[in-house]
C-alpha cells in the first residue's frame, strides 16, 4: 500500500502546511507549475516525489521534470501531465493516446479547481488537486490524499490547507 499526497500549482510557494501532509505520505506527486525548484527540493528531502513540469515553469525544471510522467504503482497505471483537460474535454494533445491507451488514474493540475471525476467512457479516474500555491483565481489552497493498494485507489480526501491570502 502506498499513501499519495497530490499537489499542483505552487507557483513557488511552500509553507509548514504543506510541509505536514508531506511528512504523512509515502509519496508525493506535483503536477505541474511548480515555481522554484525549492518547493521540489524540499518536498524530495522529506519523501519521494514523482512531478511533471507546467506551463509557467522554467528551463530548469523542464530540464528536471517531464511533461507527462507515466508509471505503474501498486498495480494502477498513472498518467500525470499538467495541462490535461477533462473526461469529455481532454487537451487534443494527449487526446489519441488517452484515448489508444487510457491508464486508471489520469491526472492533471492547471485550472486550479479541485476536481474528481470518473471517465465511464475510458473507465479512468481523473483527479485535479486544485491549487496548493497562493498565485491564482482559486480561493482557499487544496491538495488531495488517497492510499493505492493492490490495483485500487481508495480513501481519498480532500486537504484544504487555507484561503488563499
Amino acid at each position: 500500500m502506498k499513501k499519495i499526497l497530490l499537489l499542483s500549482d505552487t507557483h513557488s510557494f511552500i509553507d509548514d502546511q504543506i510541509l505536514k501532509f508531506v511528512k504523512q505520505a509515502d509519496e508525493v506527486w506535483h503536477a505541474g507549475d511548480i515555481g522554484d525548484l525549492h518547493v521540489t527540493d524540499m518536498i524530495k528531502d522529506v519523501k519521494p516525489l514523482r512531478a511533471v513540469y507546467g506551463n509557467i515553469d522554467d528551463n530548469k525544471a523542464r530540464a528536471e521534470f517531464p511533461l507527462d510522467n507515466r508509471f505503474l504503482v501498486e498495480g494502477v497505471s498513472v498518467w500525470i501531465t499538467h495541462i490535461g483537460g477533462y473526461p469529455n474535454k481532454y487537451n487534443q494533445r494527449v487526446r489519441e493516446e488517452l484515448n489508444r491507451n487510457p491508464p486508471k488514474l489520469f491526472i492533471c493540475g492547471h485550472s486550479h479547481i479541485l476536481k474528481v471525476q470518473y471517465d465511464k467512457r475510458l473507465n479512468l479516474l481523473h483527479l485535479n488537486p486544485g491549487a496548493a500555491g497562493k498565485h491564482g483565481f482559486h480561493k482557499v489552497r487544496t491538495m488531495l490524499r488517497f492510499e493505492i493498494d493492490k490495483g485500487e485507489i481508495k480513501n481519498m480526501e480532500i486537504i484544504e490547507l487555507a484561503n488563499r491570502s
